[in-house]
């Protein structure tokens, strides 16, 4: 069971900042800007690259969200970035699909 599992199911605090009957959003341990939040589906899919036709629909969904954080949080105007990790070269430390949401701060391209 992920780190992300254990959270969605309450066994592991964390500061919710949006919940729906799909996925849970909530602030990174270690933030990277001034707001940095994961947008995690409560479906269990391990990585981007392992996503089906099937999840397309939750996929989506995620996007929505992200969209619907940076409206609460006035990031529509300034900007903010969305990021998937896939894979050990990609960044990816907890095998659990997530969306970075990163605002607040001017970021920098490239990344990393």
């Amino acid at each position: 069971m992920t780190i992300f599992e254990k959270i969605i199911a309450g066994e592991v605090p964390a500061t919710i900042e949006y919940q729906d009957d799909h996925c849970v959003v909530f602030h990174d341990i270690d933030p990277q800007a001034p707001t940095h939040l994961l947008i995690v589906p409560k479906k269990v899919i391990p990585r981007i690259g392992e996503a089906t036709q099937e999840d397309q629909s939750l996929l989506g969904h995620l996007f929505l969200v992200a969209q619907k954080i940076a409206q609460k949080r006035n990031h529509l105007k300034s900007g903010f970035r969305l990021v998937v990790n896939h894979g050990l070269d990609g960044g990816e430390s907890v095998p659990h699909l997530h969306i970075h949401f990163l605002a607040g701060r001017s970021l920098q391209w490239p990344p990393g």
